[in-house]
């Protein structure tokens, strides 16, 4: 039987709903776009969502030393020129305007809060293991106010590594003073979390919001739910936390 001491979670898509935020942030700068350069605006947030699930789902260590505003130059770059628009300074700035509109987006999941108090109560110790870049993830982290209720972050380009890499979240284990055997691991992405998580000996808790179907031949969550408020109650927790 598992005894769970420390929780370690995703951030986007896990803790907050990151799909709706740069959604909305997108195509509000597409709107901008096209009410001065007489383009398609759906068109064009579609080729930037586009080039960003390109980038997240492809991403490597090696993309790390290039910075998150440098790569949302290039996909808006990409974008614009997928609709007929091939202009650096545009991309430029419509990568600013994003940064600002999506930081003013974001808001904490529904039950997150109230989880992350339940598991300190408890005794539990918390991280956050993210693929996301320093450069905006620590104000992300700040305005989302999990800088209180977690104990320790783990970004990307500040561990040099991204999951699914199983020494990622060994890491995190270490760190927190845990071992993987005593450790879960919540997030939204099968390939991601649930993977890299289960390859270091970790619990693995689905968070569902995608629907995706697991692949058959991979290895099955310990958990599935559909809300970051159903995680508390499938932890199998150490007695006393």
């Amino acid at each position: 039987m598992r005894a769970i001491d420390t929780v370690l979670f995703d951030l986007d898509d896990t803790l907050h709903d990151d799909t709706t935020a740069y959604r909305a942030a997108s195509r509000e700068v597409a709107q901008a776009v096209a009410r001065e350069h007489a383009t398609d605006p759906e068109a064009l947030s579609e080729a930037y969502e586009r080039a960003v699930m390109a980038f997240w789902t492809a991403l490597t260590p090696d993309q790390l030393s290039l910075g998150i505003q440098a790569e949302r130059e290039r996909m808006w770059l990409d974008a614009l020129r997928a609709v007929g628009l091939d202009d650096r300074g545009l991309a430029v700035e419509a990568a600013a305007a994003y940064g600002r509109a999506r930081a003013g987006a974001i808001e904490l999941a529904p039950g997150a809060r109230e989880l992350l108090a339940a598991l300190r109560e408890r005794g539990c110790k918390l991280g956050l293991v993210t693929n996301g870049f320093a450069e905006t993830h620590h104000d992300k982290i700040d305005r989302l106010g999990l800088r209180e209720l977690i104990d320790a972050f783990f970004l990307a380009d500040e561990v040099g590594m991204v999951k699914p890499d199983p020494e990622l979240f060994r890491h995190a284990c270490h760190v927190l003073g845990s071992e993987p055997v005593r450790t879960a691991m919540v997030g939204d992405r099968y390939g991601r979390d649930v993977v890299g998580a289960h390859a270091a000996g970790l619990f693995t808790v689905l968070l569902d919001v995608h629907a995706h179907p697991i692949p058959p031949a991979g290895p099955r969550p310990d958990a599935v739910v559909d809300t970051i408020a159903e995680v508390l109650a499938v932890l199998p927790l150490a007695r006393g936390s």
